[in-house]
């Protein structure tokens, strides 16, 4: 099996209100996969559904090929966007505890946690309380804990609230180090540029459906409107922005008299843009000529608006 999730026609309804509406997904293995989506779209309850914290009421779940049954839950991993540690238990012992429930043996708990205690230089917290420490410092507790039973698939919803840009870059290390050892790994967050960073794969879920999904490489390039960054080398700079605009949509131009540097956004009404730089190149010497590739952002934005009614 190429997939270590699939959810098919996934429904779930709370009262009158539908929080995901017959959702299908495919989580390939060994990528790290966005599920994205506006507040209140149904991203936490699908995440709840494969954690078997509820269930569907119609549709089905499949983990690495078979249906999702109550023992692949020590094959998950999860880390809420709310923390769940015990703020009076030391670190060490709590962090004990929660390995073996996810059923480590107390000696191979205790080395795996020294070994994530150094890697992430948090060894003289073992002794302290959770409540003594940062936001920040009490997540990197909670990512070990998460990641300690090194389960098949990882699922991370909003991982760097409270982290420094710092320790984010350690943690967004972790997890891709995490991917290349072969882990799978669903990441939900509101920072698209984590996205753009770390995802190879994004499902966009709004008002309960599934929008958009795919390649991230792939969605961009369909959502791509012919749009390029220009500079020219010319003193003719009016003349020739004249001639351009009865050609094509010609936006925010600049030029600076000193390097002879015109800029302009030119939006083509084709993808004929071969044929465009010949011709730019025969009115001024060209340094540079790039297509604009929405981000992320823009996409997700983009998307939503479109499906509000």
């Amino acid at each position: 099996m190429n997939n270590i999730l699939v959810t098919k026609e996934v429904t779930k309804k709370y009262g009158e209100h539908t929080a995901l509406d017959h959702v299908s997904l495919e989580i390939p293995k060994n990528s790290i996969y966005g599920l994205l989506g506006p507040n209140g779209a149904g991203k936490t309850t699908l995440i709840r559904i494969i954690n078997q914290i509820t269930y569907p009421d119609k549709g089905e779940v499949l983990f690495d090929g078979e249906p999702l049954r109550s023992e692949h839950i020590a094959q998950i991993g999860y880390l809420p966007e709310e923390r769940g540690l015990y703020k009076s238990m030391k670190v060490g012992e709590q962090a004990l505890y929660l390995a073996q429930l996810k059923g480590l043996s107390k000696a191979e708990a205790k080395k795996r946690l020294e070994y994530w205690f150094e890697r992430l230089d948090i060894g003289k917290w073992w002794n302290k309380k959770i409540q003594e420490l940062s936001k920040g410092m009490a997540q990197k507790v909670q990512f070990i804990v998460t990641v300690l039973h090194e389960p098949k698939l990882l699922i991370f919803d909003e991982p760097f609230s409270g982290f420094d840009p710092i320790n984010a870059n350690i943690i967004k290390d972790e997890i891709l180090n995490l991917k290349e050892q072969g882990t799978s790994i669903i990441f939900s967050t509101h920072r698209m540029e984590s996205v753009e960073e770390l995802c190879e794969h994004i499902a966009l879920i709004h008002r309960s459906k599934k929008v958009l999904d795919g390649k991230l490489s792939d969605i961009k390039k369909a959502y791509k409107n012919n749009i390029f960054k220009v500079g020219l080398q010319t003193d003719s700079a009016d003349m020739i922005l004249k001639e351009l605009a009865d050609k094509f949509d010609i936006s925010s131009s600049s030029y600076d008299a000193a390097e002879s540097q015109l800029d302009f956004t030119l939006q083509l009404p084709n993808s004929d843009s071969r044929n465009v730089l010949v011709y730019l190149s025969s009115k001024a010497n060209v340094n540079r000529f790039v297509e604009t590739i929405p981000s992320t952002s823009e996409i997700f934005i983009q998307t939503v608006q479109s499906k509000e009614p």
